[in-house]
């Protein structure tokens, strides 16, 4: 990391707040206009557009519906990638805000408008101040919510980092649950891996007063369920955290009828590779083997989300130093606790260095969880975000 130089002045929340009615504005009117994964069509046109009208070099379409803005001031030979994401979630807002979504059964309940407009702001103060030596790369991303095939990666097999190349990424999320400007840091694993299991147990069905005619999937299902909990208590190293929650378990339509089969479905959490593989393995191990001792079968079809977002201990020690700088100490709070969530910037954390920062949303009332139909990202984030991305270019790319 670049060492403050004497007489340099960085990009202090004040230098911003001139910017934050048109920030407000900007991030109302994508919030009013919310499109899911992969429809991100007129967001990006919006990013596009102002990231032009600014001088950046634009890219479109990468990743499907991504957006790259490129900036290279002098003949610094190092660059740096940010990323923030643009998709709305399947949900029908009741704020009742102004602004709220003005269409039915589709919102902004993660903050991604906030996200991809403190991005904006960063991008418009970078163009105007230009107090670096080398590249930026934003990166305006599609399809976080996607699950599975999700914009990250998306952006990722489209050549992201071979075309527009970084020495470290860094992201930033809204935090629900702490105060607004208060920014929450943590080195090596953070958010966990988060998995799907689907099983579906094949048994021979007949009438309920004639059990030894049939094998019984209710019985070999709750026989799962029981060897599922032994898992996490017995074969998980107890310092690991690690969840198995059967969430769904469906089987038959009368009390007098014996089905033919069974479905269960499975969250399952995780925050290392080792201990992903090992709950991978043993709910297939046991599911087949409890099935097959009862003369059932069962099969799992098992789905790999995102993985563990893995941050490296020296991009986060220097963001947390931006924003130290920014903010002052009382409003960095390093080694937060893990987040049981899940994100794919996951995916290009596993391409490069980086580091993923939450930035405090609010508490107490002004709480309201993501994926809620009352939630809102809080404008006074607005400034301190544009203001911590565009300083931690500056000291990234000092003179």
């Amino acid at each position: 990391m670049t060492a403050d130089t004497p007489n340099t002045r960085f990009t202090e929340v004040e230098d911003l707040m001139p910017a934050a009615g048109g920030l407000r504005e900007i991030r109302h009117h994508i919030h009013h206009h919310p499109e899911l994964a992969y429809e991100e069509h007129d967001t990006a046109a919006l990013v596009a557009d102002k990231l032009e009208q600014w001088g950046w070099q634009v890219t479109r379409g990468v990743g499907k519906t991504g957006v790259v803005g490129t900036l290279r001031v002098g003949d610094g030979t190092r660059s740096i990638g940010i990323r923030a994401d643009m998709d709305a979630l399947p949900i029908v807002e009741a704020t009742g805000l102004p602004y709220a979504s003005g269409t039915h059964g589709k919102m902004h309940a993660c903050g991604h408008d906030g996200h991809t407009t403190m991005l904006l702001g960063a991008a418009q103060h970078l163009a105007k101040t230009r107090n670096f030596s080398g590249t930026v790369h934003l990166y305006f991303q599609p399809a976080e919510e996607h699950g599975v095939d999700s914009g990250a990666k998306k952006m990722i097999d489209d050549g992201l980092f071979e075309r527009f190349p970084c020495d470290a990424v860094f992201g930033m999320h809204n935090h629900p649950g702490a105060a607004p400007g208060v920014f929450l840091t943590r080195r090596g694993p953070f958010m966990s891996a988060g998995d799907k299991a689907i099983i579906t147990i094949e048994g021979v069905g007949g009438h309920a007063a004639r059990p030894h005619l049939t094998v019984d999937p209710v019985v070999v299902a709750a026989s799962i369920v029981m060897a599922l909990q032994t898992i996490v208590a017995r074969n998980v190293d107890p310092s690991q955290p690690a969840v198995v929650t059967v969430g769904s378990m469906h089987a038959g339509t009368a009390n007098n009828v014996i089905p033919n089969g069974a479905r269960l479905e499975l969250s399952v959490r995780s925050f290392s590779p080792e201990v992903r593989a090992l709950l991978k393995r043993r709910i297939t191990e046991l599911a087949e083997s409890q099935a097959a001792s009862y003369g059932a079968s069962a099969n799992v079809e098992y789905i790999e989300g995102y993985p563990v977002v893995v941050n490296t201990d020296a991009e986060t020690d220097f963001a947390a130093q931006v924003a130290r700088e920014l903010v002052g100490d009382a409003h960095v709070v390093e080694q937060t606790d893990l987040l049981m969530g899940s994100e794919d910037f996951a995916f290009m954390l596993q391409q490069r260095p980086g580091s993923f920062v939450r930035l405090g949303n609010g508490e107490g009332e002004d709480g309201c969880m993501v994926h809620n139909p009352k939630y809102d990202f809080n404008d006074r984030n607005l400034p301190i975000g544009a203001a911590f991305w565009t300083r931690l270019v500056e000291r990234y790319l000092g003179r």
